[in-house]
């Protein structure tokens, strides 16, 4: 009899949304996406360690640059057409364009940047993610080592 690997899937410490809709929507308005029930943030961006309501491990997750990434190329498609046509329309001075849009697009990512990084945590969860994928399945704390202590010298 040949050896084969055991293929399945490791058990999820959370339960599943239903749907990606239902997981992305949920982030995005500070939801658990596995409950629908807790609070995804602790503060502005500060993802909170674990669901109060489910215990789903919401802190090891780490989406990392894609929220930024998102924010920015959301709020260009918003803002970047406006911007050409009243340039083509009005020819304003350019100082006139770093008044009005320069503090716009700050606005608009500032406003956007929280619910896309919940969307994007809800997105994560609904593909199965678990935060052990890069090392964070420890519960270690950062500068720590994965058994616990202090890392080597020159790290």
């Amino acid at each position: 009899m040949r050896w084969e690997p055991d293929r399945s899937a490791p058990a999820l410490p959370y339960a599943q949304p239903e749907s990606l809709w239902t997981a992305v929507s949920r982030g995005a308005r500070n939801h658990c996406p596995c409950c629908g029930e807790g609070a995804v943030f602790a503060g502005y961006l500060k993802v909170v360690p674990a669901c109060t309501a489910c215990g789903a491990p919401l802190g090891r997750l780490r989406a990392d640059d894609a929220p930024p990434y998102f924010t920015i190329f959301i709020a260009g498609h918003l803002l970047v057409p406006p911007v050409l046509w009243i340039e083509r329309a009005y020819m304003p001075p350019m100082w006139l364009h770093m008044v009005v849009w320069l503090p716009l697009f700050a606005i608009a990512c500032i406003l956007l940047l929280r619910p896309i990084k919940g969307a994007t945590l809800g997105w994560m969860v609904k593909l199965g993610f678990t935060g052990a994928e890069h090392g964070g399945g420890h519960g270690g704390v950062q500068g720590q080592d994965r058994d616990g202590g202090a890392p080597p010298p020159g790290r």
